[in-house]
């Protein structure tokens, strides 16, 4: 009888257990849908002029407008687009009616067209502000000589090419440049894995309830069959 009790008791701990980390993940999407909503709010306002003093606390994915002059010393981000295949964002310093120079994330062009980009000197463009930090310690060092680069970094790119710290991810420009098709910011990015993570918990829930189950029943029956 005490090893039923026992058995009992730590099955039903284990399920308790494992059901609050399910509901506790269920919360966690709630929460991170909630965020997720607010993002896509600011991503899709009203686009305005740069502000006079920029951070990326309260800036960050703030709609945005800017003129002024691409230089065509660009930097190409390797990345792969699906259905498409291999090609490089590109990253180009502009400088502003306000004499202001930062980054303009232009979008993508394919690997075999690279070459054929010829950016238009005066250009409008409406984005979103953003500071990406994609690097970390698998990316391989950036080819600074062929301004070739594998992740984004705004404090990086910014040095490299002598702009502010300031990334616009342009969502359309005008006049349109050849070959380069825009990579709007969206939330689809960003991770929202809790509901996997809350069905793993749930049905690691239920295996443990039905192991437990079935590890009294064969206990019992096999004493009974001692008896």
């Amino acid at each position: 009888m005490p090893h039923k009790f026992f058995a009992g008791f730590f099955i039903i701990l284990g399920t308790a257990v494992l059901l609050y980390l399910g509901q506790w993940q269920l919360d966690r999407l709630g929460w991170k849908q909630s965020i997720l909503k607010d993002i896509e709010s600011k991503i899709s306002g009203t686009p305005q002029s740069l502000p006079d003093s920029i951070n990326e606390i309260e800036h960050k994915y703030l709609p945005v407008e800017v003129s002024g002059k691409l230089d065509d010393n660009f930097i190409k981000i390797m990345v792969s687009q699906k259905f498409i295949g291999a090609g490089y964002r590109i990253i180009a310093p502009l400088k502003t009616i306000n004499s202001l120079t930062i980054l303009v994330d232009l979008g993508f062009v394919r690997h075999d067209f690279v070459s054929k980009i010829k950016l238009i000197e005066n250009v409008d463009i409406v984005g979103n502000l953003h500071w990406p930090k994609e690097i970390d310690f698998f990316t391989p060092d950036p080819d600074k000589t062929n301004n070739l680069w594998y992740a984004r970094d705004v404090d990086e790119l910014s040095k490299h090419l002598g702009s502010e710290p300031i990334l616009v991810i342009a969502k359309s420009f005008s006049p349109q440049i050849e070959y380069i098709d825009p990579l709007p910011i969206n939330t689809l990015n960003i991770p929202n894995n809790h509901k996997q993570y809350a069905i793993t918990w749930f049905s690691l829930a239920f295996i443990w309830l039905g192991m437990g189950a079935f590890f009294i029943y064969r206990t019992s029956a096999s004493r009974g069959q001692k008896k």
